[in-house]
């Protein structure tokens, strides 16, 4: 047999490899499948394991959108279009990602922009300052009205 696998070991190869994987790191579908793809598995054993991940609970793009979301907004404090786009480059499906971004209200989202400007340390005693925290708070993905809101929270409250 010089050398060769015998074929009918791939697909046992193809899953030992995703959950070695997956012990590294959580992974989307899409992750997972561009993952084994690059390593040359066929495309019979790509899609075996990760319907056998999906069935045993350990690939789940759902439990991933919202990990990923509340990772983001507690430890980066990132709003939620720059969670949107992030999970969706991520290949995680539109409504999952709806669902994981759904959870924070605009209250919610004003005062966690407030905590970044303030925790940001600069002073927003100008247009020019709020111009830029403005900036700063649209690049984490809030929307325009959140971050105005934010900014005049964080002005009353360094006054």
């Amino acid at each position: 047999m010089d050398g060769e696998r015998p074929r009918g070991d791939d697909g046992a190869r193809a899953f030992e490899f995703a959950v070695r994987a997956l012990a590294r790191k959580e992974r989307t579908l899409a992750e997972m499948r561009a993952l084994l793809e690059g390593r040359g598995f066929e495309p019979e054993h790509v899609e075996g394991t990760i319907a056998r991940l999906v069935e045993i609970g350990e690939l789940d793009d759902e439990r991933f959108a919202e990990r990923f979301a509340e990772d983001k907004r507690e430890l980066r404090g990132w709003g939620p279009e720059r969670i949107r786009a992030a999970l969706a480059e991520r290949g995680v499906p539109e409504d999952a990602i709806e669902r994981a971004v759904a959870g924070q209200g605009h209250a919610e989202q004003t005062e966690r922009a407030a905590r970044l400007l303030r925790e940001r340390g600069q002073p927003l005693t100008d247009d020019r300052a709020r111009s830029r925290a403005l900036e700063f708070l649209a690049r984490r993905g809030y929307d325009y009205e959140v971050a105005y809101a934010a900014i005049r929270l964080a002005e009353r409250r360094a006054a």
